[in-house]
């Protein structure tokens, strides 16, 4: 049995006959040759054969026929499945340098129909919708497939800088009883005959469990029943969210998510450079400290007295920021208590502020984080001043009631991220399925 070589690997081959399998990305029928590209996981490959026309067939009935033999005597269409067996050698004009000659090719499924749009070409030629609607071969385009690849990479880079941090990956339930932050903005089930919610975050578990582990992160899917139809936002998304204990304030946080973001971007140089290339990304450096401004002085030099930041003033402070700083990252710290949720550390040097923060990447805030209450005491209080009792909250505050240490963290959304370092213009095309106002499909 021949073993499968991957179409990256094949200089590795010259001379040698091997076996690829993938999809038929490609075919080209000349006048005396033809050309089967093929994609599978890690790029192109080409298959060349020549024609070859047996005594007894007349010139109506010509056809390609490839060495050993191939059923039907054509091309099978793009997106067929095959297994192709050839000689690697060289040819500067073909992908990766490489080819296959003398090719025999076995069929493993052929499509049904053609997909909406053509795939071999280099650009994508559907609108978004069409996009969307047929996501299951339409990702199958190299350039919509490159996004996911830099997702990928982003996620498994959040991993490992963590876990070298001395983080502990945690997995927290999505069917919570209780609203984390409002009531207002969930996405409620019945759970055997008891009403549930769908988690907006996994906030009270990683708090909770920085009393277990100190140090505890997760990726998973976060619910936002908020009717948004923005380039922005989505109903489900995916929060890489970290939480820390023994901290001094909001600045240890932010000092770990600058780790975190220079590792995912060195996992996505890593991992994910052909993706890079093809989508012409050249990721941001990060800067050794990432500058910041406290809110009132974003206010002052953005002319603004709202308690919230507007997506306008985030563009005009991320220009500030690489005009002033050079950095395409800034830090907003100093949030209004009244636009933060209740569990959010108090600035005790400026009343009215938290010890909170938002990370703006490239025009959006893309990061939001701070320091949180830790005393029991201090949740009661923080509650009562907002009109609330403690009885929804017992199993969030269980975990206070038995000492907590000072800690913070942090929740970033993929999605936004990818799209903002691929230059996607819409958070929907760098994420495989995505569900918001109008889309519960495919």
């Amino acid at each position: 049995m021949i073993s499968r070589v991957m179409s990256a690997k094949l200089a590795e081959h010259a001379g040698q006959r091997v076996t690829i399998a993938g999809w038929v990305h490609r075919r080209r029928r000349l006048k005396s040759v033809s050309f089967l590209v093929i994609r599978d996981r890690t790029g192109l490959a080409q298959a060349v054969a020549e024609h070859h026309l047996p005594p007894e067939v007349g010139a109506a009935g010509r056809g390609l026929l490839f060495e050993g033999g191939f059923a039907g005597g054509g091309l099978p269409p793009e997106e067929s499945v095959v297994e192709v067996t050839g000689t690697v050698v060289a040819n500067a004009q073909a992908p990766g340098g490489y080819e296959l000659v003398s090719p025999q090719v076995e069929v493993l499924a052929e499509p049904c129909e053609a997909p909406p749009f053509d795939l071999y070409r280099p650009v994508v030629g559907a609108a978004l919708p069409t996009v969307l609607d047929h996501a299951p071969v339409a990702l199958r385009h190299p350039l919509l497939r490159a996004g996911l690849e830099i997702s990928a990479a982003s996620a498994a880079g959040f991993r490992e800088t963590l876990d070298r941090l001395g983080f502990t990956e945690i997995h927290t339930p999505k069917i919570v009883g209780s609203a984390t932050e409002s009531g207002a903005n969930v996405f409620g089930l019945d759970y055997f005959g008891r009403p549930a919610y769908l988690a907006q975050s996994p906030q009270f578990y990683k708090q909770a469990m920085t009393g277990v582990f100190e140090r505890v992160y997760e990726v998973g899917p976060v619910f936002r029943a908020e009717p948004h139809d923005t380039v922005r936002h989505l109903a489900q998304y995916t929060s890489l969210d970290a939480e820390l204990g023994f901290i001094r304030d909001h600045r240890d946080v932010m000092a770990v998510l600058r780790e975190a973001v220079a590792g995912m971007l060195e996992s996505v140089r890593d991992r994910a450079a052909p993706a890079l290339d093809l989508l012409g990304v050249v990721p941001p450096e990060v800067p050794a400290e990432i500058p910041a401004i406290h809110f009132t002085e974003a206010q002052r030099l953005t002319s603004s007295d709202e308690p919230d930041l507007a997506p306008a003033q985030e563009r005009w402070l991320s220009e500030w920021a690489e005009r002033e700083h050079g950095s395409e990252f800034l830090f907003v710290t100093g949030y209004p208590m009244v636009k933060r949720p209740f569990y959010t550390h108090p600035d005790p040097a400026r009343p009215g502020c938290t010890n909170g923060f938002d990370l703006l990447f490239r025009g959006m805030e893309l990061v939001t984080g701070g320091q949180r209450l830790h005393r029991y005491e201090d949740y009661v209080r923080a509650l009562a001043e907002r009109g609330e009792g403690t009885e929804a909250y017992e199993g969030y505050l269980q975990a206070f009631r038995y000492g907590m240490p000072p800690h913070g963290g942090f929740a970033l959304g993929l999605e936004r991220w990818t799209a903002r370092l691929t230059g996607a213009a819409n958070v929907r095309q760098t994420t495989a399925f995505p569900r918001d106002l109008h889309r519960l499909s495919p």
